[in-house]
């Protein structure tokens, strides 16, 4: 049976939390009711997909890539890396990986393919980004219980005008991105009160 990988990032345009990256091996040829882009699926509706997804495929793997990497290294090479390890995770290795977007990460296998737009021309690339949303919007909803003034159960880290006005009411916690135009902007704000 040949092994396909998807790989697929959720969370790059967030100003808190963590990217998160997940990998899923299908075998060739496979159909997994539900699955398509995630952004095109409801919450219920990727919830159950997830359920079909780790069921259904060979293997898979998921990785975080913190806010404060994001903030080291910028957010496309914090994906990139993430990318790197969720691959590196699939044991055995699959034959062919396909990467949404139009960059592979520096030390991709041979065998990897970019594809832009990937999560609406491939079921593996899909399911990869469902594993990935799902897993993030839960990691969101948990640190909402720890900062509830931020609404993360709600918009789970992403720019809305809800968010951005709890950052200019509370400020930033540890899960934001202060290399982040809004978050960077927070901080001067604070630096010039307290001065």
């Amino acid at each position: 049976m040949r092994r396909l990988a998807g790989v697929d990032e959720v969370g790059r345009g967030c100003l808190a939390g963590p990217v998160v990256v997940a990998a899923v091996v299908l075998p060739f040829g496979v159909e997994i009711e539900g699955v398509d882009d995630s952004k095109r699926l409801s919450a219920l509706a990727r919830e159950r997909a997830f359920a079909r997804i780790v069921q259904g495929c060979l293997q898979w793997s998921a990785v975080t890539v913190s806010a404060a990497e994001v903030d080291e290294h910028n957010v496309l090479v914090a994906s990139l890396l993430g990318m790197e390890r969720a691959i590196r995770r699939l044991d055995p290795p699959p034959e062919l990986v396909l990467i949404d977007g139009n960059r592979l990460p520096p030390n991709a296998p041979d065998a990897a393919i970019a594809l832009v737009k990937g999560d609406g021309r491939s079921l593996c690339i899909a399911a990869a980004s469902i594993v990935a949303k799902v897993l993030r919007d839960r990691i969101m909803h948990s640190w909402h219980r720890r900062y509830p003034a931020y609404g993360f159960d709600r918009h789970v880290g992403y720019p809305t005008a809800q968010h951005r006005q709890a950052l200019l009411s509370v400020g930033p916690c540890p899960l934001h991105r202060r290399s982040f135009a809004p978050v960077r902007a927070t901080l001067q704000e604070e630096l010039r009160g307290s001065a």
